[in-house]
C-alpha cells in the first residue's frame, strides 16, 4: 500500500483504521482480516484436563516453575513440551545456557536487531509496530520459541529511568495504539507476547522492593490502558508479573492486579510469567495468580517457590491440588494456542536473519529519526557539491545490539553510520573521522541484577585534548562537520538509573569546539532518553536524533542526512530544560525509599507540562520536516453527540514546501468548567499522512466519544462527563494549528 495515508485514531480495535486518500479508500474488510486478533481458544479444554488428570503431582508442579533459564519442566511421557521463551524487546536474544546466564556458544542463532521501543514509537505509525510484531514473531518461530518475553511498555514516567530508552512513549493513548499491533503481528506467527512489565514499573531505583503508591484514577487513566488494550483488543497470551510491590503486594502475588482486574475484569485465559525472581511466595502468590515462576535459583531450579515448596505445601494441605490444576491447565492452554501442541503440522515454521526482515528494521527506523532543528537548512546534505566531510564522535562506530543490563541481540549485521556514509557518498567525497571523546564511565559501586539502586556515575566528563584536537582539525579540513555522540546501552541499561540529565563523556565541549572549527556542523544524537542540550539547542543550527535504531540504523539516520528520506520521527516524550521541571522530580517523589507515592497523578509527562504551563526544551509529539505543511478547514461531522457515538473530524494538510513528506496529525482534547481535575490537554487521535509537495490531503481521525471519559473511582466506572470539549490539532503537544469545539450531551 504505497503512497497511502497512514491513519490512527481512538477507534484502533483491530489497530487500523479506514485509511483513506482524496480520491481512494482502502478496503476496511482487508485492512481489519489483516491486523485481526486471535483469542485465546478454549477448544482443546477437554484434552487439557484429561492430559492433566494422568499427571503425578510433581509432574503438575514441574510446569509451574524454571527448569532451565527459559523453560519451565516438560512431561515428557505425555507429550507435553517444555514451554520455551527468549528476551526480545530488541531482537530475539542469543540461547544462554540452560543453567547461567552465560552465552551457549551456538552459531546458528544470530539475529535481526530491531529498533528498541523509543525508537518503533517515534515513528507514530501503528502499521511500524504491525510490522515490528509480524517481522520479530517470524523469527522467534525460526528459533523454535514459544513465548517472546516482550513488548515492553511501561510508562516513561522519568527522562532518568535505566530502560526508558526500551520502553515506548509517556502518553497511554499513544503506548496502546502502537502496542496492539505489535502484539497482534507477533501472535500470527504461534508465537504468545509476555507484554510486561505488570504493572507500574517505572523505575530501575529499588524496583525489587519499592513499594508504589497511587490512586486508583492514576491507575486506570495512565498505567493500565495499554495493558488493557494488548489483552482486551491484542488478546495477549501472557503477561508479565513485575518486581515491585504495589499498594503493598509485590505484583506476582497481588490478587487485586492479577485477578481482580486482569483475570475478573479483563477476561484474561493466558498465563502470567513472573519476572525472573520477582516471586517472594508459594502460597500467596500462586493463589493471587501468578501461574510460572521463573528467575536465577541460588542452587537448584527444584528452590524456586513454586518448585519443591510448592510439593510439600501440597502434602501438608496449605495448597490444595485443584489450585496446581488450575494453573498447569493454563499453562497446556498456552502451548495448545501457539501449536506447540495439538495441531503441531500447521504451525508457522518462521524466519530469521532475512533481507526482508532487515528491511523491516530500515523501515522503522527511517521512519523514527527526529528533526530537531535546522535553522540554516544545512540539512538534507547536497551529497554532489560536497568535496569532503568531517565523521566525529564515537556513535558513528558504536554497535549498540549488546550492551548494558538489558537483553540484546546476537546478530551479524549492524550498519554504522560509518559504514553507510562510506557507501553511500561519492568516492570523490574525502571522509576525515575522529573519534572525538571515550565512551568510559565507572558506576560508585558494583550493579548488581535485581538488587538494584540508583547510580551516580563517575563519568569521564574530561576530553582527552589529542582527541579534541584531532576533531578540530577534520572539522576545519572539511566543508562540513557531523557530530555523532549521545550515549549507549552501557549507559542507558536495565539496573540503573541514570543520575542526572548531564550529556557524558564530555560531549557537550566536544560539540562547542568543533562548532568553532566549523559553522557547518551537524549534531546527531544516538540515545534513546532525554538529555540536558539546552547549549547544543542553542549554539548549533541542525540537530537531529536518532535512536538505538538496529540493524540498519546506520543506512536509516545517514538515508534522512543526505535527504533519501524526509524525516517524520516525532518525540514520543517531553524533553525538559532541567530534570526539575518533570513531574516525577518537581513532586520531589522520584526516586522513593521503601515506598513511593506517584504525586503527580494523572500528570505525567506533556499533560504536567502544559497543566502547568512549563516550557520543555521539545515537546511531546514534536519533530520537523525537509518541508513544511499547514492545517486547514478542520470540522467535524456534528456538533453534539451522546456517549454511544463516533466523531468524525477531518481536516486538510497541505504541503507548503518542495519535498514529498509525511506529518503527524495530533489530536489533544480538553474541557473547560470539569467537576474532577483534568489536564490541559490529553492526546486522543492520531494520523500520519503523506502528502506531495504542493498537493493537499484530507485527513481523517475518528474518536469514540467514550475515549473522552475519566475514571471514576467512587463507583468504579469510566465517566463521560457532559460539557463542551474542545479538539486542538497541531503536530506537537504544544503546537495547535486548528480547533473544533463539540458538546456531549
Amino acid at each position: 500500500m504505497k503512497n497511502k495515508m497512514l491513519c490512527l485514531s481512538a477507534a484502533l480495535v483491530l489497530v487500523m483504521v479506514s485509511c483513506k486518500k482524496e480520491t481512494e479508500t482502502a478496503d476496511a474488510g482487508e485492512v481489519a482480516a489483516t491486523y485481526e486478533a486471535t483469542p485465546i481458544s478454549d477448544e482443546y479444554d477437554a484434552q487439557i484436563d484429561s492430559i492433566v488428570g494422568q499427571m503425578t503431582l510433581e509432574e503438575k508442579i514441574g510446569l509451574l516453575h524454571g527448569y532451565s533459564m527459559f523453560t519451565n519442566k516438560g512431561v515428557e511421557r505425555l507429550g507435553v513440551p517444555e514451554v520455551h521463551m527468549a528476551d526480545g524487546p530488541l531482537g530475539v536474544r542469543e540461547e544462554i545456557s540452560r543453567n547461567s546466564w552465560a552465552p551457549a556458544g551456538n552459531t546458528d542463532d544470530f539475529a535481526t536487531y530491531y529498533p528498541a521501543g523509543g525508537g518503533l514509537s517515534a515513528t507514530w505509525n501503528p502499521e511500524m509496530a504491525y510490522t515490528f510484531g509480524k517481522s520479530i514473531g517470524e523469527e522467534a518461530r525460526a528459533r523454535d520459541k514459544d513465548v517472546l518475553l516482550a513488548p515492553a511498555f511501561n510508562i516513561i514516567r522519568t527522562p532518568l529511568g535505566g530502560r526508558t530508552y526500551e520502553y515506548m512513549t509517556e502518553d497511554p493513548f499513544l503506548n496502546k495504539t502502537l502496542v496492539v499491533p505489535y502484539v497482534t503481528g507477533v501472535q500470527q506467527n504461534d508465537v504468545a507476547v509476555c507484554v510486561k512489565h505488570y504493572a507500574a514499573n517505572n523505575q530501575e531505583t529499588n524496583r525489587g522492593t519499592v513499594d508504589v503508591q497511587m490512586d486508583e484514577r492514576t491507575l486506570r487513566e495512565i498505567y493500565l490502558p495499554a495493558f488493557h488494550d494488548a489483552i482486551v483488543k491484542g488478546q495477549a497470551y501472557s503477561v508479565m508479573g513485575a518486581y515491585n510491590k504495589f499498594r503493598g503486594d509485590y505484583l506476582c502475588e497481588n490478587p487485586y492486579m492479577l485477578q481482580s482486574i486482569l483475570r475478573d475484569e479483563w477476561g484474561f485465559k493466558g498465563v502470567v510469567i513472573s519476572d525472573w525472581a520477582a516471586v517472594h511466595s508459594t502460597k500467596k502468590a500462586l493463589e493471587a495468580g501468578t501461574d510460572l515462576e521463573m528467575g536465577t535459583p541460588a542452587a537448584s531450579f527444584d528452590d524456586h517457590f513454586f518448585a519443591n515448596p510448592l510439593i510439600k505445601a501440597v502434602k501438608e494441605g496449605s495448597v490444595t491440588e485443584t489450585e496446581v490444576d488450575k494453573h498447569a491447565k493454563r499453562i497446556l492452554k498456552l502451548l495448545y494456542n501457539v501449536k506447540a501442541m495439538g495441531k503441531k503440522d500447521s504451525r508457522a515454521k518462521g524466519s530469521i536473519a532475512t533481507e526482508a526482515h532487515y528491511k523491516d528494521a530500515y523501515n522503522i527506523a527511517s521512519e523514527s529519526v527526529v528533526l530537531l532543528k535546522n535553522s540554516e537548512n544545512l540539512l538534507p546534505l547536497n551529497a554532489s557539491a560536497l568535496k569532503s566531510v568531517a565523521i566525529i564522535g564515537a556513535n558513528a562506530t558504536q554497535k549498540h545490539a549488546q550492551g548494558g543490563f538489558g537483553a540484546g541481540v546476537k546478530t551479524k549485521h549492524e550498519v554504522t553510520p560509518l559504514d553507510a556514509l562510506k557507501a553511500k557518498l561519492p568516492k570523490s567525497v574525502a571522509i576525515n573521522y575522529a573519534e572525538g571523546y571515550k565512551t568510559l564511565f565507572k558506576p560508585k559501586k558494583e550493579m548488581k541484577f535485581g538488587d538494584v539502586t540508583q547510580e551516580a556515575k563517575e563519568t569521564v566528563n574530561e576530553l582527552d585534548s589529542k582527541m579534541v584536537a584531532d576533531a578540530v582539525a577534520a572539522a576545519k579540513k572539511s566543508d562540513v562537520a557531523i557530530l555523532f555522540v549521545g550515549a549507549n546501552r552501557d549507559y542507558e541499561t536495565e539496573a540503573s538509573d541514570r543520575a542526572d540529565l548531564i550529556l557524558p563523556f564530555g560531549q557537550e565541549k566536544l560539540i562547542a569546539a568543533v562548532k568553532a572549527a566549523n559553522p557547518k556542523t551537524i549534531v546527531v544524537f544516538i540515545a534513546g532518553a532525554p538529555y540536558d542540550i539546552n547549549n547544543v539547542a542553542a549554539q548549533n543550527s541542525a540537530i537531529v536524533w536518532g535512536w538505538y535504531n538496529g540493524s540498519e540504523a546506520g543506512n536509516a539516520i545517514v538515508d534522512v542526512l543526505l535527504g533519501n528520506v524526509n524525516p517524520s520521527g516525532k518525540l514520543p516524550w517531553t524533553m525538559p530544560k532541567k530534570i526539575q521541571d518533570s513531574p516525577a522530580h518537581a513532586t520531589n517523589s522520584f526516586p522513593g525509599g521503601a515506598t513511593e507515592e506517584y504525586k503527580e497523578g494523572i500528570l505525567v509527562g506533556y499533560r504536567w507540562f502544559d497543566t502547568k504551563n512549563i516550557v520543555p526544551l521539545y515537546p511531546f509529539g514534536y519533530g520537523l520536516s525537509y518541508t513544511t505543511f499547514e492545517f486547514a478547514n478542520a470540522k467535524t461531522d456534528k456538533k453534539e453527540y451522546t456517549e454511544n457515538e463516533t466523531i468524525t473530524v477531518t481536516l486538510d494538510v497541505k504541503n507548503t514546501g518542495k519535498a514529498d513528506g509525511k506529518e503527524v496529525v495530533q489530536l489533544y482534547s480538553s474541557i473547560g468548567n470539569s467537576k474532577v481535575e483534568r489536564a490541559a490537554k490529553e492526546l486522543k487521535g492520531f494520523t500520519k499522512v503523506m502528502v506531495k509537495a504542493g498537493s493537499t490531503q484530507k485527513a481523517t481521525l475518528t474518536l469514540p466519544v467514550k475515549e473522552l471519559a475519566y475514571y471514576d473511582a467512587a463507583s468504579k466506572k469510566w465517566t463521560v462527563e457532559p460539557g463542551t470539549y474542545t479538539f486542538k490539532l497541531g503536530n506537537s503537544s504544544r503546537d495547535s494549528k486548528q480547533e473544533v469545539t463539540v458538546t456531549i450531551k
